[in-house]
């Protein structure tokens, strides 16, 4: 999973930049009214809901905004008319990309992706050409700072892991998508510094990328796409060798 969490980890840095500008507030807000709309209000039974809740609150959204956004999707209050399109494709390198948007127009959702993937040297595909590559599981990064493998791994697998690997600085913890929460909770309490923790897309296999350019072109598409107002979430089946990711 390095490629994996290591595009997390760029994420994450855009993500503080992304939130002095408001824009990720906008992203969060969507997720939370889909999300209320597609399964209640209540955050205790709607597992989507309390993610979505929680990365909120992790990204400093308001709680009266949390709230607003809630009552949009459950209908208590008018909000936008938005529906939840997977689109799938390749991007330079032959790398696997599976995008999760919530738009209100397809037409011009599809056309921004599309003259993405183009100008990238990539190409959109149809349905399910990629999605089978990837899998929905629990994903947790815990920084390494002195913390012996064994521990690690006896806590998570104690906790309900599936699988602990150790990725230069940092464990990731591979749970199922349902029990991802309590193992947060239990490392927390084991007093391990999590940097990271959410419901993803694994891929099952990665594709090495080792040409500067192509690293280059790779990384530029992914950022442009996660620019898109209608895109939530990238993923994509890379590995890149720690020191063209610098």
């Amino acid at each position: 999973m390095a490629g994996h969490s290591k595009w997390a980890n760029i994420k994450r840095r855009k993500a503080r930049v992304d939130a002095q500008r408001g824009k990720i507030f906008t992203k969060l807000s969507r997720e939370l009214m889909v999300s209320a709309r597609e399964g209640g209000g209540d955050v205790e039974s709607n597992l989507r809901l309390r993610l979505a809740v929680q990365k909120a609150r992790e990204n400093n959204l308001p709680n009266d905004s949390i709230q607003r956004a809630i009552l949009k999707g459950t209908g208590e209050l008018e909000g936008e008319a938005l529906e939840g399109v997977s689109y799938e494709g390749y991007g330079p390198g032959g790398v696997a990309l599976l995008m999760e948007t919530l738009t209100d127009n397809r037409n011009r959702t599809v056309a921004e992706i599309r003259h993405l993937m183009t100008r990238s040297g990539g190409n959109l595909g149809e349905t399910g050409c990629v999605a089978w590559m990837f899998e929905r599981k629990g994903f947790i990064i815990i920084e390494k700072s002195g913390l012996e493998e064994d521990d690690v791994i006896m806590a998570a697998l104690e906790a309900g892991a599936e699988d602990v690997e150790l990725d230069g600085d940092s464990y990731e913890v591979i749970t199922a998508p349902e029990t991802m929460e309590h193992v947060k909770e239990y490392l927390q309490q084991a007093g391990m510094d999590l940097s990271s923790a959410e419901v993803t897309m694994l891929p099952k296999s990665t594709v090495n990328v080792t040409e500067p350019e192509v690293v280059k072109k790779l990384l530029e598409l992914l950022e442009n796409l996660e620019e898109l107002d209608d895109v939530q979430n990238v993923y994509a089946n890379f590995d890149i060798p720690e020191e063209l990711m610098a």
